[in-house]
Parts: structure tokens; sequence; C-alpha cells
């Protein structure tokens, strides 16, 4: 498949050891996540997401949830200049969110889109420049490792096993080989790691 702007697809996200995103208690149930999303090896990594980046694709509830967090660390003089820099990228960047049930955007520069992300990334990819990054949007990224559309994910590990909650990678999506291209580790035990699709 021949991609004519040179556009990656590439997908954040933060894990515990045994693949989940969250705990048995649902969505909101990140125990295991957040007390490593502000270590050092964390807010670099939240950096390098984002460098290369020039389109937001989100499933709808995180859009709804990153609007209410990330505007005021925008603003925040006193935020941590890597969260801050984000923050800013995220306001100001072109965002896509899919959703079937929201008519309105929920920010400046969004569109909302009801169309399988496949077909999304397939139209986002042939016009534009920068990546196309899916932050964090476990329903999106599932979607497109099912299409074989991601060109790199970046993980965040997080030393500890919930038992429960939902996992990444589920059965049933194609297989495929990785390349690992950047690893760090820090103090607590969290890895942050880069793996680049081997096509």
């Amino acid at each position: 498949m021949t991609n004519p702007t040179g556009r990656s697809v590439t997908a954040n996200m933060s894990l515990t050891i045994d693949g989940r995103y969250h705990g048995p208690g649902g969505p909101g149930d990140l125990g295991a996540i957040v007390p490593y999303a502000t270590t050092e090896v964390a807010r670099g990594h939240l950096t390098r997401i984002w460098q290369t980046a020039t389109t937001a694709l989100l499933g709808r509830r995180n859009a709804e949830g990153f609007l209410g967090y990330w505007t005021p660390v925008a603003e925040d003089d006193d935020a941590d200049p890597r969260d801050r820099g984000y923050a800013k990228w995220l306001v100001g960047t072109e965002k896509v969110v899919l959703s079937t049930t929201l008519t309105e955007p929920p920010w400046e520069r969004t569109r909302v889109v009801n169309a399988p992300a496949a077909d999304v990334v397939t139209e986002l990819k042939a016009t534009g420049q920068g990546d196309i990054l899916v932050n964090n949007s476990a329903s999106v990224i599932k979607a497109l490792l099912s299409a074989d559309l991601l060109d790199r994910m970046y993980l965040l590990i997080c030393p500890e096993i919930t038992g429960g909650g939902q996992r990444l990678f589920d059965d049933g999506i194609p297989a495929s080989k990785w390349t690992l291209t950047y690893q760090e580790t820090g103090e607590l035990g969290e890895m942050a790691l880069v793996y680049d699709r081997a096509r």
C-alpha cells in the first residue's frame, strides 16, 4: 500500500505487566497506572509521543476526559514544562474524535466523525503532513491493530498486576512483528518502550 504523504500512525498507551489499561473496577480504576504517570521517564515519554504528530485521533471518552484535564494545564505557569508542552500541543493541534453519539465537537480545532477508525485513518493518511497520534484511546488502537494500520506504539509499562480489567491486546487480533527502537527504565520500575511495525 503506498502512502503518498508519508504520514505514520502512532499510538500511546499505559499498561500494567498483565497488559491491562485499567483495573477490575472499570475505566476509572487507574490505581496501577497513575503512580507512574508523573515520573521522569513517563514525562520524557509524554514529550516523545507528540513531537512529530500533527493530528490527535481520539475516542469519545478520552476526548471528553482530556478536555477537562489538559486545557487548564496548557495555561498553568506552575505545571511541569513537559506536561504543559503536551497540553499546548493537544489544545492547538487538529483533533479528530470518533463517536456515534457526539453531535458537537468538544474542543476547538476538533471535528467529530461517525465512521470506522480504519476508514478515518486511511483518509487522514491521504492528506496533510505529520504523524497521526492515537493517545490512550484503547478502542481506536484495537481497531487499528485489527486493520494493521499502526506504524508505531509508545508503551509505558507499569510494574503492577491488576488481575482484572480490560486488556489492550485481545485474542483474535492479527499476528504482527514489531522492532524495539527505544527503551528506558525508571526508578519505580516503569518502562517506556517504543516499537515500530516491522513490515
